[in-house]
């Protein structure tokens, strides 16, 4: 962050005019730039005169009248002179001063001829000499000073927003997020998460943010049933829950968590009896290799959870034709620190918003479908015991350091039936937003995204944490506002509701504000499950923010004195932002501390939420210190896309991201190759001919900031694809997981391609790359011919 911080623009001249022509000098002081071209190097030892002539030029000079006559006809010579041709923006700040030397008779047009009749005129050429010496002479060391000092003042500018954000963040201190934290525990019991969002509400407009409401919306939920469900081995009759306890009423009230929340949102319900086949992970490789040893068809599939996306896998078990599914986490695939053998979870099938209303808002008089259930498979998560029940495994796996996944033998045939109830309601779903309104661009917003508990599901206490960490940035925000001060841009805080059921809180507001997010969102940043770990730092950001948070992290861990390899990526996430990333197009950023081993695990685990216990994560965070570092990076990032006059995006990095995702052994087509190398060309011209010169304060006009903004904010929207695998991201610039790095949509089709004659899917994936690849590029070209015409237009 260093160096790139201490060159942060002064936004006070962000409204002021860009001194292209240079004979029409604008009324603003010289600010420093950390680009000098060869023209301002050669023109150094002219910049006295220069700024001398626009002192001269200053309407305040006006006041030094000396004789209304010649004054008058000194003001229309000058008038005159200014409507000369303008000078192009290519010549430096001498092309007015050698005018001076090269017009003989430039002069000529501020003086008169004294008339040789008049025996005074000496006298008054005498005084009018004197006055004129004195004024030049004053106009000298007004100019230089003024000259001094304005440099002075455009080098500080950016060391000024950098000590204002750390003022700021200073104020953020880990008792306090633990403080909050405890209190937001307290109410993790309410049956109802009106009385958190009430909360919520209550402690931001206490702390001065404005406009803090509630945004409900009544949203069908897949609920558990009056009883736990149950899977019973067809050779011993032995019933067990989902937590691999006995179906007895006494283990029931003994057991540490209640069986009727370990349940899969929107699965069919029911009763099916049949052979569970283990499918390992369920990718295409593991049930081409099945189906040729066995008939599936109703079958019950014994699967884990990770590697690809559980929608995904699902959707291809159903088409081979299994009946239903045992969904658990192999202990092998999760930290050593991680006790979760007897543990339940939960997760949802729904792959974002209220499955009633899919696609619009779930507002009053909007269309409801009945989708009770959103696939015809019966879908129970259980523990890992009770899969070594299933397989009649010991406990004890680990031997030698070395753990041993569980697997079922293939020669062994396990007959369970398995026996699902949910219920399906309308409910209500509450969203808490606030805004703190921008200074300059109010109409311009970054989202800051955590969410709060929903009744009937548990995310464990991550809630409490993300719901602390936004509260104490709030708190150090408003602060800093009640002295005066505000944000150029308005940032938005939202605590969404339904985050366990598929994101039906963040997906119904963005569906219902469509219109204006697309236009107005600059940037997403999330605060969803902070500290899963305590080992090391992650980061998941955008291609074109990635540049940003790699300088958070370096300063960050410069001024901890531990400085690890910056581990930086552009994965598909399980939060909020899924709805922002998806169907907006939006910049995302989320910061989050992890354990090496959930990093160096299968992905996709997070799609299974665990009942984490609060006094679980004061073990991983005892002193609250990772919760502080997690709010003061996320509050970096927020106060500079919120401040700095040019959105600190990169361009050309998205373009290096599209060359290294088509790398790789699956089959790219020339076309692809040869769009990928002009997108990158585009992206590079538009870098330094647009972004660069927008940076610095002697070359800004707030006409083509809007314009570069503008652009910079919709780069991602070119890589929106019209359909892709289920549960996989439409923006296609985002990964499955931080060990692939090609298009996931190309690695699918491919997969896809291998098991069957046809190549149809594989030649579907190309053409959506194709186009996603010349959308992007025809849109910066499109974007630097906007500003050739509108330079030209002005020259």
């Amino acid at each position: 962050m260093g160096e790139n911080e201490a060159n942060l623009p002064n936004t006070a001249l962000q409204g002021k005019k860009m001194a292209y022509q240079k004979v029409n000098a604008d009324r603003r002081a010289p600010g420093h730039s950390q680009y000098l071209d060869n023209d301002d190097l050669q023109a150094t030892a002219l910049d006295l005169e220069w700024d001398m002539e626009k002192e001269l030029e200053e309407p305040g000079f006006d006041q030094f009248q000396l004789d209304s006559a010649e004054n008058q006809n000194l003001e229309n010579s000058e008038t005159a002179d200014l409507s000369l041709d303008p000078i192009q923006p290519a010549t430096s700040p001498k092309g007015r001063f050698q005018r001076l030397q090269e017009e003989s008779d430039y002069v000529t047009h501020y003086t008169r001829s004294a008339p040789k009749s008049n025996p005074c005129n000496f006298c008054r050429l005498l005084k009018l000499f004197c006055t004129a010496s004195i004024l030049f002479i004053s106009g000298i060391l007004i100019g230089y000073y003024t000259h001094k000092n304005c440099s002075s003042n455009a080098t500080s500018s950016g060391t000024h927003d950098l000590q204002l954000h750390q003022e700021i963040l200073k104020t953020i201190q880990a008792e306090d997020i633990r403080k909050s934290f405890r209190n937001l525990v307290q109410l993790y019991k309410s049956e109802n998460d009106i009385e958190i969002s009430k909360k919520i509400k209550t402690q931001w407009t206490s702390l001065g943010l404005e406009d803090v409401q509630f945004v409900n919306y009544s949203v069908l939920l897949n609920l558990p049933g009056p009883s736990p469900s149950s899977v019973t081995l067809s050779s011993s009759g032995q019933c067990f829950h989902p937590n691999g306890q006995p179906c007895s009423e006494e283990a029931r009230q003994h057991g540490s968590q209640d069986p009727l929340y370990s349940y899969a949102a929107y699965s069919a319900s029911g009763t099916l009896k049949a052979e569970v086949i283990d499918v390992s992970y369920g990718n295409a490789d593991d049930l081409n290799r099945i189906k040729k040893m066995k008939n599936v068809t109703n079958q019950i599939a014994l699967l884990k959870l990770g590697k690809l996306p559980l929608l995904y896998k699902l959707s291809l078990l159903e088409k081979a034709g299994f009946g239903g599914v045992l969904l658990y986490i192999d202990p092998c695939d999760l930290p050593k620190t991680a006790t979760l053998s007897y543990d339940t979870f939960m997760v949802s099938l729904n792959p974002g918003g209220d499955p009633s209303t899919p696609g619009y808002p779930s507002i009053d008089g909007s269309f409801r479908q009945n989708r009770s259930n959103l696939t015809s498979l019966l879908v129970q998560p259980i523990s890992a015991s009770l899969v070594a029940k299933l397989i009649s495994s010991p406990k004890d796996r680990i031997t030698h350091s070395a753990c041993s996944p569980l697997e079922l033998p293939n020669n062994e045939e396990r007959i369970v039936s398995m026996q699902i109830q949910t219920v399906t309601k309308f409910e209500t779903v509450t969203n808490v937003v606030g805004y703190l309104k921008g200074s300059t661009s109010p109409d311009r917003y970054i989202i800051v995204g955590s969410h709060h508990h929903t009744a009937y599901s548990y995310n464990g206490q991550e809630w409490a944490s993300s719901t602390a960490i936004i509260t104490a940035f709030i708190q150090a925000l408003m602060s800093r506002v009640k002295r005066g001060w505000r944000p150029d841009r308005t940032i938005v805080f939202c605590s969404w509701g339904g985050t366990a059921f598929g994101n039906i809180g963040s997906y119904e507001w963005g569906e219902d504000f469509k219109k204006v997010l697309q236009k107005n969102v600059v940037a997403y940043v999330s605060l969803h499950s902070p500290v899963s770990g305590n080992s090391s730092l992650y980061s998941v950001a955008s291609p074109s923010l990635q540049q940003l948070v790699a300088e958070k992290n370096n300063f960050n861990c410069s001024r901890r004195g531990q400085c690890p390899e910056t581990n930086i990526s552009s994965v598909q996430m399980q939060d909020d932002a899924n709805y922002f990333i998806n169907h907006l197009g939006v910049p995302t950023v989320r910061f989050t501390y992890e354990d090496i081993k959930a990093l160096e695990g299968p992905s996709f685990l997070s799609e299974g939420f665990f009942p984490k216990r609060a006094t679980k994560i004061e073990e991983m965070d005892p002193f609250f210190k990772l919760h502080e570092t997690i709010t003061k990076l996320s509050g970096e990032v927020i106060l500079q896309i919120a401040n700095e006059p040019v959105l600190p995006f990169n361009a050309l990095d998205i373009a290096l991201e599209v060359q290294n995702s088509l790398k790789g052994d699956q089959p790219n087509t020339p076309q692809l190759l040869a769009l990928a190398s002009r997108l990158r060309e585009s992206a590079e011209l538009f870098q330094s001919d647009e972004m660069r010169p927008a940076n610095d304060p002697k070359e800004r006009a707030p006409i083509r900031v809007r314009m570069l903004n503008e652009i910079l904010q919709d780069m991602e929207k070119s890589f929106l694809v019209q359909r892709a695998p289920p549960g996989f991201y439409r923006n296609i610039l985002y990964h499955l997981d931080g060990k692939t790095s090609q298009f996931s949509i190309l690695l699918e089709a491919w997969e896809h391609c291998k098991s069957l004659a046809s190549n149809e899917t594989l030649q579907e994936a190309l053409s959506e790359v194709l186009n996603s690849i010349n959308a992007a590029q025809v849109y910066f070209k499109a974007g630097l011919d906007v500003f050739e015409s509108v330079l030209a237009g002005k020259n």
